[in-house]
């Protein structure tokens, strides 16, 4: 019997997603799956709905509420981790909008910047308690962190517990998923592919025809304006969300159904994805909300009305969808599980690890985003050719992600002032104190632990 330890199960979303996943792999049918969350009527919630599904399909998995996390955690082969502290999206809006007040000019506030130093800070501290619960409990389990913001979470905990099997992921890299193969107009098996650099700030490296061998990326770059350029962003899923009153469902690895968009914008939430293709010579992963966090420039030629149309449909549609059970592959953690439980191997698109030389120029502690080859011998990174151009924009990531994993491994109020002047973000000097200030009182009691 495999024991998996879904910690967030409270989240009715993060719950009913992963008993999904679950239900559907045959190499877990007879998994024990532990619910636990420090909300306990929530995550009685999702037990019951777990429950209704087994008996009503006759399935052989046991899902049980494990309230202490470290019961919950003995003898667990494999935890995966969703949470959040406090109100998401009001911590959201405050780590995106009151830097701005302080003459920070970030485009969102969920993963880069000061936005997401603050994010970072609140977060990481429950995670790293995790963590070592699970290096008391459960020292050979190998944990899977769905939690932004992924890059420097999972460098403090690296830092903190080197030892630990320690993963995260995110679905961002399905994108090359849906678009390469009708771009390039052939099948999805006809091509292959490799991404690289910071998690939500990645990038393609390479592209192939399976059937000749060829370098496909000179293809790529020479039709992605015309596919690209006129494809629906957010900011019309939610101008047809308002006008249908339902959403598109935009997350995960399934085709994006826009059947019901009408007009587009020129490049609808990607100019400055726009930007880094023409300049750089390289396909980004990601809208310019997430890639725009970490550049200093993408203030002035971001699509902003995209971003601020993201952030509206993302609540909104967070809100409004009704959580349920399928069994279907929604995630990428139980094909990985599968592939360690059975010794089977195969290339899993995107990790976030620690960098063993996978990216050249970035130091071997900072947590990386690239392609791993899963299997018997567990989860090891590949390599990629990341550009001199991208490598550049990604190093100036090294001191923010340093000081983000020592302000919080050492409770260090001026570290935070540090991890805010070093990055390029960060264009003002004068104000960074007070903001720093400023935020720490407003996200009590979650900084507290800030000297």
């Amino acid at each position: 019997m495999t024991k998996i330890v879904l910690v967030g199960a409270g989240s009715m979303q993060f719950g009913a997603g992963m008993l999904g996943d679950i239900f559907q792999s045959r190499v877990l049918e007879d998994a024990e799956i532990v619910l636990n969350d420090i909300n306990g009527a929530a995550v009685e919630r999702t037990r019951k709905m777990a429950q209704e599904y087994i008996e009503g399909r006759s399935l052989c998995q046991k899902v049980v509420v494990e309230h202490n996390l470290g019961v919950a955690l003995k003898d667990a082969q494999f935890v995966v981790v969703s949470i959040e502290v406090g109100d998401r999206f009001a911590h959201w809006d405050m780590d995106w909008k009151i830097p701005q007040q302080y003459g920070i000019r970030q485009v969102f506030g969920e993963n880069g910047g000061p936005g997401g130093l603050f994010h970072s800070l609140r977060i990481i501290p429950p995670i790293l308690e995790i963590c070592g619960k699970v290096m008391e409990y459960a020292p050979g389990a190998t944990v899977f962190n769905f939690s932004n913001p992924m890059s420097r979470i999972c460098t403090t905990v690296h830092r903190k517990y080197p030892e630990l099997r320690f993963a995260g992921m995110c679905h961002e890299i399905a994108s090359l998923e849906r678009h390469l193969a009708p771009m390039l107009g052939v099948e999805r098996s006809e091509i292959q592919y490799r991404a690289g650099g910071l998690n939500h700030f990645s990038v393609m490296t390479d592209v192939t025809y399976v059937r000749t061998g060829e370098c496909a990326y000179g293809d790529v770059r020479e039709r992605a304006p015309g596919y690209f350029g006129k494809m629906a962003g957010y900011s019309e899923f939610l101008r047809a969300s308002r006008r249908s009153g339902t959403s598109i469902e935009t997350e995960g690895w399934m085709e994006i159904d826009s059947g019901q968009i009408g007009d587009v914008r020129d490049w609808s939430d990607r100019w400055l994805f726009r930007d880094i293709l023409e300049r750089f010579g390289v396909l980004p992963i990601t809208y310019d909300s997430h890639f725009g966090e970490y550049i200093g420039w993408a203030w002035d030629c971001a699509d902003h009305q995209g971003i601020l149309d993201f952030h509206t449909y993302y609540r909104r549609h967070l809100g409004a969808a009704v959580p349920e059970i399928k069994e279907e592959l929604r995630e990428r953690v139980v094909p990985i599980i599968e592939a360690l439980l059975t010794g089977t191997s195969y290339e899993e698109p995107a990790v976030n690890i620690s960098n063993a030389g996978f990216i050249r120029n970035l130091p071997e502690w900072i947590s990386v985003e690239v392609p791993a080859m899963v299997g018997e011998g567990g989860i090891a990174g590949i390599a990629v050719d990341v550009p001199s151009g991208i490598l550049g924009l990604l190093s100036n990531q090294i001191g923010v992600h340093d000081l983000t994993a020592e302000a919080v491994l050492n409770r260090s109020r001026d570290l935070v002032v540090q991890a805010c002047l070093v990055d390029p973000i960060v264009t003002v000097s004068k104000t960074v104190p007070a903001m720093v200030d400023h935020m720490i009182a407003e996200h009590s009691p979650w900084l507290d632990y800030l000297e």
